[in-house]
């Protein structure tokens, strides 16, 4: 055995009596932890986080129930599957969860946790929600970008209307999704669009996609290095320089999109204040509080969170539609009745179409964009369920288990809609969007986007599977749990609807 060898064990066992004796001082006096498995010296429970982690602590907890505790390396861990627990967590302990947990990738993609879905709760953080607040998801700025996001629906059925004018046409649609959401939530940060076929700057757009999406894949993964720290020493897999490159390549995007706002080009008279433009009017009056830095680090928050959580469950919703055209002409019919095919459905006709609503829930329901609630942790020593939860315990919430719960939901696999009209208010057993102060601030954007969208496409459109065999519904990696294959369907214009189409 070399020296090499030897330093390496003798680092480790050093590391271990380290962790083993605060492990037994963190558990002094706790009286009733919650039920855990057994673990590992060092790592833990890493080792039984070998699948989609929403899907493994669900097998988990049908085992140890809806409190569970685990140890991930030298962090507690704390999975809530239960709407009763979640309820006691953003009700009663809300203010003491308000925090989040310091990850390594919150160091790199979100400014050392600056952005408002990673900062420590506090006065920087009720600030940046303000803001968001009022400049983006107020009902009147909500009314105000309306236009944007009608545009952008259009502009997505007449590309796809050019496809298939007479005939059934093979059409690939996450790309096209994408394009919808990206450019809607890119107008509304800064006046502009990357794609379609009049734009700009589409090479630059399609770049920034791709680092969207990795930064989601990088985001779905449990990385050991937060929780064993020396492996951080040694980059265990690489994960510091794959988000270092990450950071440079969305902070150039993001700065580039900061210097176009200041140099004016956004603020041409008759045209809404755009965020970025809002976030510069505060750094001329703050400027070491309202950084650069800061503007950047909340304007890639918003282009991960307004687009793919958007987008992948817009594709969602077609397949699961496309596995049930009972559902889909049911959805055809309500909108005929409703609006008819004279013109294209507005968003001012969404209150009139509860039924799409009723489907939207229920694609939410079945693959949630956010299977595991952004993880909260707690500022100080709490109980829920009648558990002792220390401070500094990493809590998700498993929403996807929740909504599959057979306690819970009558028939929970399957795609029932109809389920929603039933009841007005599903509280703590549908968490779509979380709960409590650190829930999305972004639920009413997304829901008029993906509404919109959808009752477009189901409004314009007849959609058949491409062969006779199902859709498959088979999930993907990453942060939002997309579709493993890209959505490719048949599509033909409705007849009805051909001249209202051809006007476009």
């Amino acid at each position: 055995m070399d020296e090499t060898h030897i330093f390496f064990i003798s680092v480790l066992f050093i590391f271990s009596l380290i962790y083993l004796s605060k492990l037994v001082i963190h558990n002094k006096g706790r009286s009733n932890p919650p039920p855990s498995p057994p673990s590992l010296p060092i790592i833990g429970h890493l080792h039984l986080i070998n699948g989609p982690i929403h899907q493994v602590l669900q097998h988990l907890a049908s085992k140890y129930g809806p409190i569970m505790s685990l140890r991930f390396g030298s962090r507690r861990v704390l999975v809530i599957t239960s709407p009763s627990a979640a309820e006691e967590c953003f009700t009663t302990n809300d203010i003491i969860l308000a925090n989040r947990p310091l990850l390594l990738s919150g160091k790199y993609l979100n400014y050392n946790q600056t952005a408002v879905g990673s900062a420590p709760y506090g006065q920087l953080w009720r600030d940046l929600r303000r803001i968001m607040t009022l400049e983006l998801f107020s009902t009147a700025r909500l009314k105000l970008y309306m236009g944007i996001r009608q545009e952008e629906v259009r502009s997505l059925v007449k590309d796809l209307f050019k496809d298939c004018l007479k005939d059934f046409s093979r059409v690939e649609m996450r790309s096209r999704i994408k394009g919808l959401t990206f450019n809607t939530i890119m107008n509304i940060i800064a006046d502009k669009r990357f794609y379609g076929t009049e734009v700009e700057d589409f090479k630059e757009g399609s770049e920034f996609k791709d680092v969207i999406r990795e930064i989601f894949e990088v985001s779905g993964t449990s990385n050991p290095a937060d929780f064993i720290p020396f492996l951080q020493w040694i980059d265990f897999q690489g994960l510091e320089k794959r988000l270092l490159r990450l950071k440079k390549k969305s902070d150039s995007f993001t700065q580039k999109l900061i210097e176009r706002c200041k140099s004016g080009r956004s603020n041409e008279k008759g045209k809404a204040m755009k965020f970025i433009d809002a976030m510069l009017s505060l750094q001329e009056s703050e400027p070491e509080y309202y950084t650069d830095d800061i503007i950047k680090g909340n304007t890639l928050t918003l282009l991960l969170a307004g687009t793919d959580t958007s987008s992948v469950t817009i594709e969602w919703a077609l397949s699961l539609l496309l596995n049930h055209p009972n559902v889909l002409e049911k959805a055809r019919a309500h909108i005929d009745e409703n609006i008819g095919n004279k013109r294209l459905v507005q968003e001012t006709d969404l209150s009139n179409l509860p039924y799409i609503q009723c489907i939207i829930n229920e694609t939410l329901r079945l693959f949630p964009a956010t299977p595991l609630l952004v993880p909260h942790e707690p500022s100080e020593d709490c109980t829920i369920g009648g558990f002792d939860v220390a401070r500094g315990t990493i809590v998700l919430v498993n929403a996807w288990a929740i909504h599959r719960d057979p306690m819970v939901w009558d028939d929970p696999l399957s795609f029932k809609p109809e389920r929603f009209e039933k009841v007005a208010k599903e509280g703590y057993r549908f968490l779509p969007f979380g709960m409590g102060r650190r829930q999305c601030p972004g639920s009413g954007l997304a829901n008029r986007v993906i509404s919109l969208a959808l009752a477009s496409l189901i409004q314009c459109f007849e959609w058949e599977r491409v062969g006779e065999e199902l859709v498959g519904l088979s999930e993907g990696g990453g942060l939002t749990m997309p579709k493993g294959e890209p959505l490719e369907a048949t599509c033909k214009a409705r007849e009805e609807m051909s001249h209202v189409l051809m006007d476009l």
